[in-house]
């Protein structure tokens, strides 16, 4: 198989969807990658890397994706790459579809066989998303520590504070894996943390795992609002796989925060789970809602591309592997996770958390027919 691998060409998008080590691997199993020219700069790998592991260079995106059999990416295809579509091309990515009913349409019309990294399932486990999560989840404490001060337009706190002076209060929404990850971190530096989640049981594996320094709450509309009102800084990280996320924090409820406070949406990939969240960039990360600050970078892991690169090619690498050695319908046939990940197949969409977003007929990609 001919797989292609273009620069990532979103607003400061710096990841690249393979290592020179995955490249290394899919060559050694006989296929042809074609890698654009740069595409690992950003990731601090270079093109002689790329080429001394077997990638055939290319010089545009044009080539990557038109001689291509399979496109691997990082992010979801903007709207200059929807030219490149075509009946028979198999996209293997971010989509997060929920929330681009425009890009939606375009994989559906061109009939691309979409495979959606996010919705990649085994079990109750999305490994293709668990560790973007995990960079997301971190990265946003330190994030969200940075928006606390003075000069970018917080209220002038330390997370961890000093002897003597009170720690800030953070307040995670979601005990998922970026949840988690943002817990650990602010716990990490001293702050004062609680957690919210409807899975009593996963906050019990959390009392018991920081023996009751984590402060575990049942989320529900009430204590969210104690919670918030109260709040330095939010961190909101809750997931419906390949659905929009619930809007958990209204504009009503904003007003009622401290001044200075700073809300850090991980969901806006999603749809965000903060009334008012817009994505944002990391040219541009934040704005003003009442008198708290937003930070809704919809591209958060970009910002550590070397970490987030070879986080992602880990997991990631499995399943291309297997998509090139036995072909699209047998690789999705023979894999219930890789097949949960479909989301359109010959001008059909397959994921049903999408269709009742967009109002669109599913068909389910579980039964043999439908991918036929």
């Amino acid at each position: 198989m001919i797989i292609g691998v273009p620069k990532e060409i979103k607003n400061n998008e710096f990841r690249v969807a393979m290592t020179a080590s995955g490249v290394h691997e899919l060559v050694g199993q006989g296929h042809t990658v074609l890698l654009e020219r740069r595409a690992g700069v950003g990731s601090s790998i270079s093109d002689d890397e790329y080429a001394v592991a077997g990638a055939r260079l290319v010089d545009t995106a044009a080539e990557a994706w038109n001689g291509a059999d399979m496109v691997i990416k990082v992010k979801e295809p903007i709207a200059a790459e929807y030219q490149y579509f075509r009946e028979g091309l198999v996209l293997f990515t971010y989509l997060h579809l929920a929330a681009e009913p425009e890009l939606t349409r375009a994989l559906m019309d061109s009939g691309v066989t979409a495979i959606a990294y996010e919705t990649v399932q085994d079990g109750r486990a999305l490994p293709l998303l668990a560790p973007m999560s995990e960079v997301a989840g971190r990265l946003s404490v330190q994030v969200g520590a940075q928006c606390m001060t003075a000069p970018a337009g917080g209220k002038g706190m330390l997370l961890g504070g000093v002897p003597g002076v009170r720690p800030a209060k953070v307040v995670v929404l979601g005990a998922g894996v970026s949840g988690t990850n943002a817990a650990a971190m602010a716990l990490g530096a001293g702050a004062d943390v609680t957690i919210l989640d409807i899975n009593i049981n996963r906050l019990r594996e959390l009392d018991a795992i920081y023996q009751g320094r984590l402060k575990t709450v049942a989320s529900n509309a009430m204590e969210i609002e104690r919670s918030l009102v109260d709040a330095d800084l939010v961190i909101g990280s809750v997931l419906i796989p390949g659905a929009k996320a619930p809007k958990l924090v209204s504009n009503q409820l904003v007003a009622k925060m401290k001044p200075g406070s700073v809300l850090v949406d991980i969901a806006v990939d999603q749809g965000g789970c903060f009334e008012d969240t817009r994505p944002t960039t990391h040219e541009n990360p934040t704005f003003k809602v009442h008198n708290s600050i937003f930070y809704c970078v919809a591209n958060m892991p970009g910002a550590v591309p070397n970490t987030s690169t070879y986080a992602l090619t880990n997991v990631t690498l499995r399943y291309a592997v297997t998509l090139a050695n036995k072909g699209v319908e047998a690789a999705l046939a023979g894999d219930p996770a890789l097949r949960a990940g479909l989301s359109t197949f010959g001008g059909r969409l397959t994921n049903a958390a999408v269709g009742a977003v967009h109002g669109i007929d599913v068909v389910d990609p579980s039964k043999e027919a439908a991918l036929g």
